[in-house]
């Protein structure tokens, strides 16, 4: 156990250490928010897919391969990847609009009503997110501490808000850069050993019940589904988006979003593997514990120590991003636009990162409450994702868009899906597929009805001006 926390303790200080290099490039909030629009395809590959394989991806595919899912668990990091793959046909237009928030866009083109909405959804949702985040670096440290769940929350909590507020997303892309490759290559590495020390794959399969090695055994309606989620949730959601408008150019926003689908098929089932391995050999231990228990007890101390480090990493930074887009959302679209309008670039800068602050602290509360990992990550990306869906990407794509259909295809999706949530999915359907649904078809329901009365469209994306009218 030593050298576990002798690796974690060197890799997390050169991670520290990164974010203090990260706040010596930051001179205004362009480069807290966006990292100065300077972003390289590789760079913008790796801290996407750092972004998406966090505690959800990494922890939280581990735990559902320990329970219900068993191999199939896999499928949830396919699925992201083939999400973000779509994705790059639409990142071209974010790049281009030259924003920084997703509710910017929402703004410039439907108005003040749709602009309020979409910025609360926004922030509720990326602050769930946060404490997703926490609570899975929390479970790692409290199988090597034998920490309390409320201790080692405590603990990854306030390690990530010194993060977040020292480099914002210079320090998130640079750490992001590093941890990715380590946690897909401490994860390669991890498999061979780990299956040695529980005695082999036919010894892991004598010990499985047979459904976990059923490869689609959640079934290719959850799969879709799962598709449409993180596709809907890649296009609209801040902590991914922002990392588009922070792309160096538009060809930079497509190629990186491709490599990055590339990353996560590649690293897919890996996680899976490890869950399976922790059933076989501790099958009465907590799930969400199976990808830590694994590290600890059957790989070298020096493997261990670097998957963890990985993945600790990987979980906070995923958190970083999250908490940085809560303080870019309320900064640029709450209270630069109804409180403070004025407010200068270094003004800003400080609000940002006392933003970042709150958000933890509050993340922190709902990770101690919930202590769940995928149920509330797929909650946070259902109340963010239904509503704005339809008029964000149409809002980008589509100059026949007008005001009334933004907004009430906001209104619609946000009600059906939260809805759908509350009566558990009726039909097998995903709550973000029915909400999604909902949010396009009224979408351009109205754009029709608007067309026929003459109401004109609404301004473009891309224009430079205000454009949120009251």
């Amino acid at each position: 156990m030593g050298t576990i926390w002798t690796i974690i303790t060197i890799y997390m200080a050169v991670m520290i250490g990164i974010g203090i290099y990260a706040k010596t490039k930051i001179k205004d909030s362009t480069d807290y928010h966006l990292a100065g629009r300077r972003l390289g395809p590789i760079m913008l590959a790796g801290t996407l897919a750092a972004t998406e394989i966090g505690g959800g991806s990494s922890v939280g595919v581990a735990s559902k391969a320990y329970g219900d899912w068993g191999l199939s668990a896999g499928w949830y990091v396919v699925s992201a990847g083939v999400g973000i793959f779509l994705v790059s046909f639409v990142a071209p237009y974010m790049r281009r609009a030259m924003a920084t928030t997703v509710p910017e866009i929402i703004g410039k083109r439907y108005g003040k009503g749709s602009y309020v909405i979409t910025s609360l959804l926004s922030i509720v949702s990326l602050t769930v997110l946060t404490a997703v985040q926490i609570t899975a670096t929390a479970t790692i440290i409290n199988v090597l501490t034998g920490f309390s769940m409320v201790g080692a929350i405590l603990i990854s909590g306030i390690g990530v808000i010194i993060y977040t507020y020292l480099g914002g997303m210079w320090s998130v892309t640079l750490t992001d850069f590093v941890q990715f490759f380590l946690i897909v290559f401490g994860f390669a590495i991890a498999i061979p050993f780990a299956l040695s020390a529980a005695g082999g794959w036919d010894t892991v399969l004598t010990n499985l019940p047979p459904e976990q090695m059923g490869f689609t055994k959640i079934g290719w309606k959850t799969i879709l589904g799962l598709i449409v989620l993180y596709f809907m949730t890649f296009s609209t959601g801040q902590e991914a988006v922002q990392r588009y408008y922070s792309a160096r150019n538009e060809k930079i926003a497509v190629w990186g979003s491709v490599l990055c689908a590339a990353l996560m098929c590649v690293y897919a089932f890996i996680p899976a593997v490890i869950g399976l391995i922790a059933r076989a050999s501790f099958p009465s231990i907590d799930a969400n514990n199976a990808l830590a228990t694994v590290s600890v007890e059957l790989l070298p101390p020096i493997i261990a120590g670097l998957l963890l480090s990985g993945v600790i990493s990987a979980t906070l930074s995923s958190a970083s991003g999250d908490m940085l887009g809560v303080a870019s959302v309320y900064v640029k679209d709450i209270h630069g636009k109804f409180f403070n309008k004025n407010i200068e670039d270094q003004q800003e800068l400080k609000l940002s990162k006392m933003i970042v602050v709150f958000t933890g602290l509050i993340a922190i509360g709902i990770s101690m409450f919930s202590q769940q990992i995928i149920p509330l990550l797929v909650f946070a990306f259902t109340i963010r994702s239904t509503g704005p869906f339809a008029a964000y990407i149409l809002g980008l794509m589509w100059s026949k868009a007008t005001p009334n259909a933004g907004f009430w295809s906001i209104i619609i999706g946000s009600v059906v899906g939260f809805y759908w949530q509350f009566a558990k999915e009726p039909f097998g359907i995903m709550a973000v597929v029915a909400g999604g649904t909902a949010s396009l078809l009224t979408f351009l329901i109205v754009v029709w009805i608007d067309h026929m009365r003459g109401v004109p469209s609404a301004p473009s994306a891309f224009d430079s001006g205000e454009n949120i009218s009251s």
